[in-house]
C-alpha cells in the first residue's frame, strides 16, 4: 500500500468521517489494518436522498455519455491495479497475483458494459386498434442499493455498479465491513480523477444494520446483493415491506462430476483449482466431487498428490493459497471436517492448520481431501466455504446427478467427460444456473451468472444482467 488508507463515507460528492468502531484485520497476520465507522440511519437516508437527486439528470444523459463514464472508471482501475490489489491482499488474504487479477478482470467488464450505451432497446408491438401503436420503453429502476460481499469486493462492486450506471440508475454502495478498504480506495481514486456527478455514486460503511436500513428504506428502488443464502432471505423479507425488487446472488454447493471416460489428469487440475481458489471462499468453488467407480482410485490418488504439492504462504509471496478471511470462517471449516470424520469419512490429507512459523498467526487451513464420503453427510450437503474436497464414489453419472440435485443450492456445476451424449444429457439434467463442461471457474461478462433454487434470483452479467436494472413502461399512442 503506497499511502495511508482513507476510512470515510462518501455521500453527494463529499467525504464524511465518522467515529471508527469496526476493525479491519489482515487475515494472514491478524494485525488491524484500519478501523472504519458505521453509518447511522440518518446518514443512510442522506446517501439515498443524494442518489435520488442525481438520478433524474443521469437518466436524461444520453447512453453514449454514460458509457464514457464507464470507460473512464475502467481507466482509473487500470492505472491503479497494483495499489488496489495490495489493499485487497492485506484485507482479504488473496495471493498477490490473484488480488491484482481481480482488479484487472474488471477492465474487460468496463469495456463490455460501455458497449450497452447504444444497446438498451425497447419494442414497438402491434395494437388491436386502428391508428394506434404500443411502445415498450426501458427506464432505469432509480436508486439502486448495492450490497457487496467480502470475498470479491472489487469484482462484485464493478459487476453491480457499472451495469446499474449504464442503465441510468444512481447507486448507494455498502461494502462488507470485513473488506471495505479496497472499495474506499476505488471511490477515492474516482473522486480525485473523474468529474463524477455529485450523488451519482455514494458509499456508506458499516455492518448489517446499515444494509438493513438501505433495504427497508422506501427511497431504495432496487436492491442487488451478493452473499450468503441466510442473509439473502433476510433481505428479501425486509424488501417485501415496500415491494422493492431484489437481485440476489447467494451461496452454492457446486458439484463436480467425473465420468468414467473423463481425462482424469485434466479433471484433477481443474477441480483442484476450483476448490482452493481464494482459499475455497468462492460461491462457485467445486464443493464436492462425484467420481465414477472405474476411475475413483486413480482420481483420488492423483488429487491427493496434487493437493499435497500446493504451496501455502504469505499473500505477498504469491503462494498457491492464502489464509481464510476470518477466525469464524476457519472455525466453520474445521468443524465441517471434524463432523465428516466423526460420521465415517477418511481424512486423506490436511484436516488441520498448517505447521510452521509463517502460520503461527492468521487464519490458515491446510487444503483437505476426504475419502469414504457418504453422499448424505453434511460436508456434501452444506456449504463449507473452505479448502475441503469430499470425494464420493458413484456407480454412474446418473447417480451423480441425483446426488448433486439433492442440494438446496443451484449455482454452478461441472461435468468432465469425453462423450458428447453424456455431456449433453448431464447439462440437461443438472438443476443449476450454470454448468461447465470439461473446465471449471471463470464466467464471461457476456454470459449470465445466475443461481437457481436457494442460490438466488436475478443474476449478473450479460444482456440480462444489464436489463435487470431497467423497468418497462408501456405507452399507447392513439393517432386517429
Amino acid at each position: 500500500m503506497t499511502e495511508s488508507l482513507l476510512t470515510s463515507h462518501y455521500i453527494d460528492g463529499e467525504w464524511e468521517a465518522g467515529k471508527p468502531d469496526i476493525d479491519v484485520q489482515n487475515p494472514a497476520t491478524e494485525e488491524t489494518v484500519a478501523t472504519i465507522p458505521s453509518a447511522d440511519p440518518e446518514l443512510v437516508n442522506e446517501a439515498l436522498s443524494a442518489a435520488k437527486s442525481a438520478q433524474d439528470k443521469w437518466e436524461a444523459t444520453p447512453g453514449v455519455e454514460r458509457a464514457n463514464l464507464i470507460r473512464d472508471i475502467g481507466d482509473v482501475l487500470e492505472a491503479n491495479v497494483a495499489d488496489i490489489g495490495d489493499i485487497l491482499m492485506a484485507e482479504q488474504g488473496k495471493p498477490k497475483s490473484a488480488a491484482a487479477g481481480e482488479v484487472e478482470g474488471t477492465l474487460t467488464l468496463a469495456d463490455y458494459t460501455a458497449g450497452w450505451g447504444r444497446r438498451i432497446e425497447g419494442d414497438i408491438v402491434p395494437s388491436d386498434n386502428r391508428n394506434e401503436q404500443i411502445h415498450l420503453q426501458r427506464h432505469p429502476m432509480g436508486v439502486v442499493a448495492a450490497i457487496i460481499p467480502w470475498n470479491y469486493p472489487i469484482a462484485v462492486l464493478m459487476r453491480k455498479v457499472l451495469p446499474a450506471l449504464i442503465a441510468g440508475n444512481a447507486v448507494v454502495v455498502k461494502p462488507s465491513s470485513t473488506t471495505p478498504l479496497s472499495t474506499i480506495r476505488v471511490f477515492e481514486l474516482i473522486d480525485k480523477q473523474l468529474d463524477l456527478p455529485d450523488g451519482l455514486l455514494n458509499l456508506v460503511l458499516g455492518g448489517s444494520q446499515v444494509g438493513d436500513a438501505l433495504v427497508k428504506s422506501p427511497e431504495t428502488d432496487m436492491v442487488t446483493m451478493t452473499g450468503s443464502t441466510r442473509v439473502g432471505k433476510q433481505i428479501a423479507e425486509a424488501a417485501a415491506e415496500n415491494l422493492t425488487p431484489v437481485s440476489l446472488e447467494l451461496g452454492g454447493k457446486a458439484p463436480a462430476i467425473v465420468a468414467a471416460d473423463a481425462d482424469v489428469d485434466a479433471a484433477v487440475e481443474d477441480i483442484l483449482t476450483a476448490r482452493i481458489t481464494n482459499a475455497g471462499q468462492v460461491c462457485t468453488c467445486a464443493e464436492r466431487v462425484f467420481v465414477h467407480e472405474d476411475v475413483a482410485a486413480e482420481f483420488s490418488e492423483k488429487y491427493v498428490a496434487a493437493t499435497e504439492d500446493l504451496e501455502l504462504g504469505l499473500p505477498k509471496n504469491n503462494p498457491d493459497m492464502g489464509p481464510q478471511v476470518t477466525q469464524g470462517e476457519l472455525d466453520w471449516t474445521q468443524s465441517s471436517v471434524d463432523a465428516a470424520v466423526d460420521a465415517g469419512a477418511t481424512l486423506l490429507t490436511g484436516g488441520k492448520q498448517p505447521i510452521g512459523t509463517a502460520f503461527e498467526t492468521g487464519f490458515w487451513y491446510a487444503p483437505t481431501v476426504l475419502g469414504d464420503v457418504d453422499p448424505s453427510m453434511d460436508v456434501v450437503e452444506k456449504e463449507v466455504f473452505g479448502p475441503v474436497t469430499p470425494i464420493v464414489t458413484v456407480e454412474s453419472v446418473e447417480q451423480a446427478v441425483k446426488y448433486a440435485n439433492r442440494s438446496r443450492y443451484g449455482l454452478s456445476s461441472y461435468i468432465f467427460t469425453e462423450d458428447y451424449q453424456t455431456a449433453m444429457r448431464t447439462v440437461e439434467d443438472l438443476d443449476y444456473g450454470e454448468t461447465y463442461v470439461n473446465r471449471t471457474l471463470g464466467e464471461a461478462w457476456q454470459g449470465h451468472h445466475i443461481g437457481w433454487n436457494e442460490s438466488g434470483m436475478g443474476g449478473d452479467d450479460g444482456k440480462y444482467g444489464v436489463l435487470k436494472y431497467t423497468q418497462i413502461k408501456s405507452v399507447y399512442y392513439d393517432y386517429s
